[in-house]
């Protein structure tokens, strides 16, 4: 069973507003509604491809009982933690014609140690029947940067798989836990190492320096470029073909799912990076955030090519 840890959930509400302009009214039709937080994409993705995920975290007041409803119509699997405080909202406008999408994205809750320490009791429950964990996004106030080290360190104690995708010190502190893999894109990886810009090469040396610290792998999301995958001993290079994208918000999470996928189907190395690249392309075809179509991912499968980097000497 694979896991998915979504500390920070969200509804998330959009709006496509024509000619978006700041300090003016505009009517809109009625927004759209989901369940959000990058753990949810992944489960949603995850289900798509037949897999059956149990989702977890944090889910307080009527914001969070919206989700956990949404979450049984989907037919998804959860064991959240309850809290005291209002699960947050996140809101985007979109406007086509300009190509642009503003968000509003809220904080969240605030979550007590008491909360905390019953989490960690879940935690230590789900453990014994998970065999891959993936935890995705921020963390809500309250929760310590380190959250996501302990973690690691809890799924590393039973040889279970961590995957984590986050940024700024919980990605720090993250990897301090030694992750299976983590999936940073380039700003994130910029941030990591205190640089504004990395070329290529310097990606992928400081990839190498990560995987020095304990991480097995380093998945770096390059967008229309494709992806790179990067270990103590190997660095593979997807090369993808164009595709016309509808809504990239997501593609990283469902590049996540694919690569959780097939780590799960027990597959190489090349398809797992491959299975990562197809449902994150699949999902840029989507209107809605978190989607695939199986007979997408099928589609772009075996257009996409996987060769190994020579490391510079």
């Amino acid at each position: 069973m694979i896991v998915t840890v979504t500390l920070n959930p969200a509804i998330d509400v959009s709006y496509r507003v024509s000619d978006f302009k700041i300090d003016q009214g505009h009517r809109v039709e009625n927004g759209n509604k989901t369940a959000g937080g990058k753990g949810l994409n992944v489960s949603r993705v995850l289900k798509s491809l037949s897999s059956e995920p149990l989702c977890t975290g944090f889910l307080g007041g009527e914001s969070g009982a919206w989700v956990q409803a949404q979450l049984n119509q989907q037919g998804l699997q959860h064991s959240f933690v309850s809290i005291k405080e209002e699960t947050r909202t996140c809101l985007a406008v979109i406007d086509e014609e300009k190509g642009t999408q503003t968000e509003l994205m809220e904080k969240g809750p605030v979550v007590t140690e008491e909360e905390i320490e019953k989490f960690r009791s879940t935690m230590t429950h789900i453990l014994r029947e998970a065999k891959i964990i993936v935890a995705s996004g921020s963390l809500p106030m309250g929760v310590p940067s380190y959250f996501y080290r302990e973690i690691g360190e809890l799924a590393r104690a039973e040889n279970i798989p961590f995957l984590l995708d986050t940024s700024g010190k919980s990605l720090d502190f993250g990897i301090e836990g030694k992750p299976f893999l983590i999936k940073p894109n380039q700003s994130e990886l910029c941030h990591y190492m205190g640089e504004s810009e990395l070329s290529f090469e310097s990606m992928m040396e400081a990839a190498k320096t990560i995987c020095s610290k304990g991480v097995q792998y380093v998945l770096i999301s390059l967008g229309a470029g494709g992806a790179v995958l990067v270990g103590k001993e190997v660095i593979l290079e997807a090369k993808i073909p164009a595709i016309t994208a509808v809504n990239p918000v997501g593609s990283g999470d469902s590049m996540v799912a694919g690569m959780a996928y097939a780590l799960q189907q027990q597959y190489d190395l090349d398809e797992c990076l491959r299975w990562a690249c197809a449902c994150g392309m699949a999902n840029a075809m989507e209107a809605t955030t978190g989607t695939v179509q199986v007979k997408n991912v099928k589609q772009l499968l075996p257009k996409i090519k996987i060769c190994a980097l020579q490391e510079k000497k």
